[in-house]
């Protein structure tokens, strides 16, 4: 069966990276909740797609350089009121749910990894229960290196279309394989069933990110990927279960 991971706790249902959408992932017959994290001044690990709140909330500035408080403060857009949280907040979520952890590792404002940060985010999912029910991703595959170093948890290398295009399939799997990278994701919109046949005629997982339509939701589950992120779990759930019960009838 076709993995759902629920992007940002499903963005599109409500809010991106809120606690509402976490919590209501969390209850959720799925199987990941996708999320993103960067660190703060005084130490923290903070749960935010982007390495500055400017885009999705009512602050501004790097998280890198506020304080814990200064990100809690912030407020999400259209996220019901809801303020960012931690690393830690998230695994007390989830402490009671099913739903497994997809960590993405997200650089700094400058494109580059956080020093140190990977040991980190580690030390923490095993301080709180939630490694074993990990896995990682990055498109960097320097933190993805930094990953191989840490911990032994299954981690995966996020392509972007101008990464598949410039390098082409067979170099992107020459690079996975040199870095010890058992599987890559793909934009859905590049995703296919040649792109999927060759990437696992060579050992390698198959994933896709990004469906969030109808139409892509049912291209993944067609191609049967091992598993695709959407904003919209609930779409994604209902469209599963319909495809289910026609082949089973």
């Amino acid at each position: 069966m076709t993995r759902i991971a629920s992007h940002r706790g499903g963005t599109l249902e409500f809010g991106d990276s809120t606690p509402q959408g976490f919590a209501a992932t969390a209850r959720m017959p799925l199987e990941e909740v996708e999320f993103d994290v960067h660190p703060t001044a005084d130490g923290a690990i903070m749960v935010h797609h982007d390495a500055m709140l400017d885009s999705t909330t009512d602050r501004s500035g790097a998280i890198a350089t506020m304080s814990e408080a200064e990100v809690r403060a912030a407020i999400i857009n259209y996220g019901a009121g809801g303020h960012p949280i931690s690393l830690v907040d998230l695994c007390a979520i989830y402490a009671d749910s099913s739903v497994d952890f997809r960590c993405e590792i997200k650089p700094g404002a400058d494109g580059r990894p956080y020093e140190n940060f990977v040991p980190r985010v580690v030390e923490t999912l095993a301080r709180h229960g939630m490694l074993e029910k990990t896995i990682f991703s990055s498109f960097l595959v320097e933190s993805l290196d930094a990953l191989s170093a840490a911990t032994g948890r299954p981690k995966l290398w996020l392509v972007s279309p101008p990464v598949l295009r410039q390098l082409g399939t067979i170099a992107v799997i020459e690079v996975a394989k040199a870095h010890q990278i058992r599987e890559i994701g793909v934009h859905v919109d590049t995703a296919d069933s040649a792109l999927m046949a060759e990437v696992t005629a060579a050992g390698l997982d198959f994933g896709c990110w990004a469906a969030h339509s109808p139409r892509q939701i049912e291209k993944v589950l067609a191609l049967g990927v091992k598993v695709f992120t959407t904003d919209r779990p609930s779409l994604a759930i209902a469209i599963r279960n319909r495809l289910e019960a026609e082949t089973a009838q």
